[in-house]
């Protein structure tokens, strides 16, 4: 996630979730029994950017590389783009977020999933965060 996401406003304790991978942008990714590896911005990234009205979505069909920009997120405060945690192709987009982008708020780790990719390589999640990693990296902005 760029843009300003130090020192949020904490209005309720930040989630963790171990079942999923972290990058130093915000964003995490988690495997899919297909194969796949589905996407979003972490908790703490939508804490920190407030209410959610608008998502611009990766095209599906198409190929990043780690880091790339994969879209962006515009809330009440600013917009932030999200990057790639892995490289690949967008295999699926959560089309729901156009229509009710505040799912990014309510269930970031659930309903408010951004994509879906198919990795180009099979170690691809290798050197992502774990949830005490990240944890670590947040307590200390």
């Amino acid at each position: 996630m760029g843009g300003n996401l130090s020192n949020p406003v904490w209005s309720r304790s930040v989630r963790y979730p171990d079942d999923v991978v972290y990058t130093r942008d915000h964003e995490w990714a988690r495997s899919q029994p297909d194969g796949r590896v589905r996407i979003g911005i972490t908790d703490y990234a939508q804490d920190a950017l407030g209410d959610v009205v608008f998502v611009q979505l990766p095209s599906e069909g198409a190929t990043f590389s780690t880091g790339d920009t994969l879209g962006e997120v515009e809330s009440t405060k600013s917009v932030s783009e999200f990057y790639a945690p892995i490289s690949g192709e967008v295999t699926a987009v959560n089309s729901s977020l156009s229509e009710a982008p505040e799912q990014l708020n309510d269930d970031p780790f659930g309903d408010g999933w951004i994509c879906e990719m198919e990795p180009s390589s099979s170690d691809a999640l290798a050197g992502l965060l774990d949830a005490a990693a990240y944890r670590a990296l947040v307590e200390e902005q």
